[in-house]
């Protein structure tokens, strides 16, 4: 098995390691493509306003200039010129990529370009920040990651999905299991802009995060990992609401604009 493993938050990155020793564990030809610097929230970004560089930094490991759509595509398009990839790994993000999160996360972006691309995609994503000022658990990833990436490849999933998977804020002897889960939505806003002054007098913004827990129902993300087990969810880029179809259809069809279509 070949796998492609990614990132956003750079290749120097803790969470790499760990991803790497995960798909070693299941494969000999691991190759390593992810940006030189951290990407975080950079969602589906491509760069087409520069030149993307790319640095050679070890054999069958190479540093982008770039977001991680652009990592995986340049991997599989040049840089894996001899076959493309049986799966694509991207993580292990430093902290959790849940609910709402999936759709500014370049974790996700990753695994996506590597499913619109044909190829399985799995994205991995370490929670944190649950436990107050605790340390990131990444040996809960480490201990728990082959097995979770191996079951899932043995089981299967349909084309056009990613597999997103995130491990709870715990040690791994404390993790409470694995649940197959659903997209949660949390019930508050936690991305806020803290506006700063610089020495000039100018203003400026730090974005980030509040780090408070929301109240989701149970068979969801978020519930599972603050209850301490491992969430898989199956997601797909189709963000159609389909029962806003019909009645929508329905007025379009009735209004001036259905009549116009009618002459």
């Amino acid at each position: 098995m070949r796998i492609l493993c990614t990132n956003d938050d750079g290749i120097h990155a803790p969470g790499l390691t760990v991803l790497e020793h995960i798909a070693r564990s299941i494969a000999d030809d691991v190759w390593i493509v992810a940006p030189e610097t951290e990407q975080s929230g950079a969602s589906r970004a491509l760069t087409l306003t520069a030149p993307i560089r790319v640095r050679s930094a070890g054999e069958k490991r190479f540093a982008v200039i770039g977001t991680p759509t652009d990592c995986v595509l340049l991997a599989m398009q040049d840089l894996m010129s001899d076959g493309l990839p049986d799966l694509v790994l991207s993580g292990v993000n430093r902290g959790q990529n849940l609910a709402e999160d999936v759709t500014f996360s370049g974790t996700i972006a990753g695994a996506m370009q590597g499913m619109q691309l044909g190829v399985k995609a799995i994205a991995l994503s370490q929670a944190k920040g649950l436990r107050g000022d605790a340390p990131i658990p990444w040996e809960t990833a480490r201990a728990y990651g082959p097995l979770v990436v191996q079951t899932l490849l043995d089981a299967g999933w349909p084309a056009g999905v990613v597999m997103n998977v995130n491990f709870p804020d715990r040690s791994p002897q404390d993790v409470a299991g694995v649940e197959v889960t659903r997209q949660g939505r949390r019930d508050q806003h936690i991305l806020y802009a803290d506006k700063r002054t610089d020495l000039r007098g100018e203003a400026y913004y730090w974005l980030g995060f509040h780090g408070r827990l929301s109240s989701p129902p149970e068979g969801t993300d978020l519930r599972a990992v603050y209850e301490g087990r491992i969430a898989v969810t199956p997601l797909h880029i189709d963000l159609t609401h389909e029962p806003a179809l019909a009645p929508l259809s329905d007025w379009i069809s009735k209004s001036a604009w259905g009549l116009r279509d009618g002459d």
